[in-house]
């Protein structure tokens, strides 16, 4: 294995030692703290490669991999910087749990060669294309060969690639750094961390230091077992800048259809290499839903979804910064039509506080109810017919509804219509009005007396979350914390589901509203804009867990 020669750092690899000090490339340290990766003797199914190529040092590794579950029981899980390197190369090894010094006989496994190498065409060549967001298209699949001791996966065990569709979980990092000089115990090394999101990307993020370059393709692996030696791979080290520029900060990308589909070609093994889908830079096809950058969408001051053109689904309003209103007419499955300008930008719409739509009209047309800056209500019916018009004043200028810093509307307490409110007040207070209608707003119910815990209550909004007739509230706290009060009525809150605790996140979501954007007859599709633009739906959203992600407008 000596002779092999590995190519060293890939294209937009991670970083190698000495480069990626902080002294190096002036970036910060890793904060106190920080958890640091330790050697061990590695798993069975994780290992490193080698081929030919550029030389580089016979004791230096080339990326890692995992075998994970396959009809062939031959497949290995690795990044797709590290799949270039792979095609490039004629002779090249995959050495499950790697043992630095002895012969490829008598490797615990022994070696395995790469026959066929599966990347997204998409995922480029070049370094400096892997920082942009084709960066999440930063995974690969290589199948190899069996040796004397049978097929990889009957050899070693392996573990099952599993798409996820949110970004914090609890994961184990594996990887082979490449360097002598950072890795002098020749080992793997392993950190069990958390991951957050890396915001502007579809990828995770772990802090945990010594990952230089080498680790490159290893698995991020949830709820693995030892005894069993099984677990989930969600995850591999790669994604921006091939896995991160410092040694204490790595990525992935998540998971999602494009990574499904290769995993299938490679399951199935149809084709290879460049084969598949082979315009290099189209959009992922899971890609965004509505028009427009996150740089346009940073701009959309105020969000509401309703069923405003009267399909019996819900379509999406937009409020933006200049004053123009546009609605993006929903098709019913988790898509939408033609922009339709409702107002060109203009001064009068401007100085819009907060919004929702419910239909207190009654006439199975959702209405848009708006408080203005100066504590002005108005209501304006049926917005797909009529446009928006000046509305009814429900509340006068300089009216207690200046301190209405939150309003949902919902079905908490009608039987028919959308035509109750949900108010939180600057003072923690909140209220659930009930017949609102035009001109109306109703009778009040005190469902929290003013209190500190509710003045953080930064977003709310309401849905069949728990797939009733009755709707559910759910608020987004200010440490980024979701919680949904499951069967809410005037006779006060309902039952709090936790979604999910404080998170980083989370404390980034600007705009959270709720529709019902796909074909199962329920207000659950949560909407979120995000501080950089980007537009998320959680699709069929429940009373304790948030449903499938998909991005409808990328990041800035």
């Amino acid at each position: 294995m000596a002779q092999a020669k590995p190519v060293g750092t890939a294209p937009g690899a991670k970083p190698a030692p000495g480069s990626s000090s902080p002294a190096a490339n002036g970036m910060a340290a890793a904060p106190a703290g920080t958890p640091t990766a330790v050697h061990f003797d590695g798993l069975p199914m994780v290992g490193t490669f080698f081929f030919d190529g550029k030389p580089v040092s016979g004791t230096s590794t080339y990326c890692s991999g995992s075998v994970v579950r396959s009809k062939g029981k031959n497949l290995v899980l690795t990044a797709g910087h590290c799949a270039n390197g792979l095609n490039a190369a004629t002779h090249r090894i995959f050495v499950p749990q790697y043992r630095y010094g002895l012969h490829s006989t008598a490797q615990p496994w022994g070696v395995f060669p790469v026959s066929d190498v599966y990347k997204d065409p998409r995922y480029p060549t070049k370094g400096d294309a892997t920082r942009g967001p084709l960066s999440d298209l930063d995974f690969a699949f290589v199948t190899v060969t069996p040796n004397d001791k049978g097929s990889v996966e009957n050899a070693t065990g392996a573990l099952t690639f599993t798409p996820v569709t949110t970004y914090e979980h609890n994961v184990t990092v594996i990887g082979y750094p490449s360097s002598d000089d950072n890795n002098k115990a020749h080992k793997a090394i392993t950190c069990n961390v958390p991951t957050t999101r890396f915001y502007g990307f579809r990828q995770m993020k772990m802090e945990c230091g010594g990952y230089y370059s080498g680790v490159s393709g290893g698995p991020w692996i949830k709820g693995y077992d030892s005894k069993t030696n099984t677990g989930q791979v969600i995850g591999n080290v790669g994604g921006m800048g091939g896995g991160g520029d410092v040694d204490w900060i790595s990525y992935s990308p998540i998971y999602g259809k494009d990574a499904q589909d290769l995993y299938n070609d490679a399951n199935n093994g149809i084709g290879s290499g460049n084969v598949k889908r082979p315009n290099d830079y189209q959009p992922p096809t899971d890609g965004p839903a509505l028009p427009g950058s996150g740089e346009t969408w940073k701009h959309a001051k105020q969000i509401s979804a309703g069923d405003f053109s009267g399909t019996g689904h819900s379509d999406l309003l937009v409020i933006w910064t200049d004053g123009e209103v546009t609605l993006y007419p929903g098709d019913g499955n988790g898509g939408f039509r033609p922009e339709r300008q409702l107002l060109a930008p203009n001064a009068v719409w401007k100085p819009v506080a907060t919004v929702t739509a419910g239909d207190f009209t009654g006439s199975n047309q959702f209405d848009l109810m708006v408080r203005w800056d100066d504590g002005r209500m108005t209501l304006h019916g049926d917005v797909g017919t009529n446009g928006l018009g000046a509305g009814i004043e429900m509340a006068p200028s300089g009216s207690i509804w200046s301190h209405a810093t939150q309003i949902a509307a919902g079905r908490f307490n009608a039987s028919t219509y959308v035509t109750d409110l949900m108010v939180r007040w600057s003072d923690g207070e909140l209220s659930l009005f009930t017949n609102v209608g035009a001109g109306t707003l109703g009778q009040e119910y005190k469902l929290k007396d003013p209190n500190s815990t509710w003045k953080e209550a930064t977003l709310l909004t309401s849905g069949q979350f728990s797939g009733n007739q009755k709707w559910d509230l759910m608020v987004r706290w200010d440490s980024g914390e979701l919680d949904n009060y499951v069967g809410t009525t005037t006779g006060g809150l309902g039952g709090e589901q936790r979604i999910h605790g404080p998170n980083k996140t989370w404390t980034h979501s600007v705009i959270m509203t709720t529709g019902q954007f796909t074909s199962d007859g329920l207000t659950n599709d949560l909407m979120i804009r995000w501080s950089d633009g980007e537009t998320t739906m959680y699709q069929d959203t429940r009373m304790n867990s948030l449903g499938t992600e998909r991005m409808i407008s990328p990041p800035a």
